[in-house]
């Protein structure tokens, strides 16, 4: 029994009807990826009759009219699968495709861009009213750090007014010495070395001292001096 026109078609029944064998239009497939089969479980192919269309017009660019797939794909890519498909018909011709413009990219809006205007104020009017902010009285001045209690700065003083001058210095108080304190502890009380730089004249006092004690002692026995 005859499918009607609407019905899906095997790939055995579209290479029968197109008279090209199955593995030629598995390769179309492959190369014309417009080709698009519904595919059930197992992997078979149901072509719908747009299907059957493109695969007639790409067999008629390809066997009749000597293009090769590249000059198809082109086609395909320029032209679209509606104008392929519609080389079924014989009153198409070839030249007929290959008048059709291809769609014309839209051209970017270049809308003018406003040029942004500017707004005069008259401020005449306020001028001549009299309208500017009257002085402000020291009463009226915002408080300074001085009434804060924290300054920022230091004041400098007025100029020509005189500058109290620093106390003088107290005198250094002259050291008092004890009466039970002998001379011999105040030289053990120097810093150790105090008396290194003197060492000459301290060796001359000693041996005067010395002397002096030999003749005291001498006086002490009753001898004469």
């Amino acid at each position: 029994m005859d499918k009607s026109p609407e019905a899906f078609r095997t790939i055995s029944e579209v290479a029968e009807q197109l008279d090209t064998p199955a593995h030629v239009l598995r390769f179309w497939e492959s190369r014309f990826p417009q080709i698009k089969p519904v595919k059930r479980a197992g992997g078979r192919r149901y072509y719908r009759p747009s299907d059957v269309a493109l695969l007639t017009g790409i067999k008629r660019l390809l066997h009749d009219e000597g293009l090769t797939i590249r000059g198809v794909q082109k086609i395909l890519r320029d032209h679209g699968v509606r104008q392929v498909a519609g080389l079924t018909d014989d009153s198409v011709t070839l030249d007929d495709l290959a008048v059709i413009p291809a769609p014309p990219a839209p051209a970017p809006v270049t809308a003018p861009v406003p040029e942004s205007g500017f707004i005069h104020i008259d401020d005449s009017t306020e001028a001549s009213a009299g309208t500017a902010e009257p002085p402000r009285s020291a009463a009226a001045r915002p408080a300074t750090s001085a009434q804060t209690g924290l300054p920022l700065f230091d004041a400098p003083p007025a100029f020509g007014t005189a500058t109290a001058a620093p106390p003088a210095p107290a005198a250094p108080r002259k050291p008092t010495r004890r009466d039970d304190v002998t001379f011999a502890s105040l030289i053990r009380a120097l810093p150790p070395g105090a008396l290194r730089p003197r060492t000459p004249e301290i060796a001359g006092i000693a041996q005067r001292l010395r002397a002096l004690r030999d003749r005291l002692a001498v006086r002490a026995e009753g001898g004469n001096d």
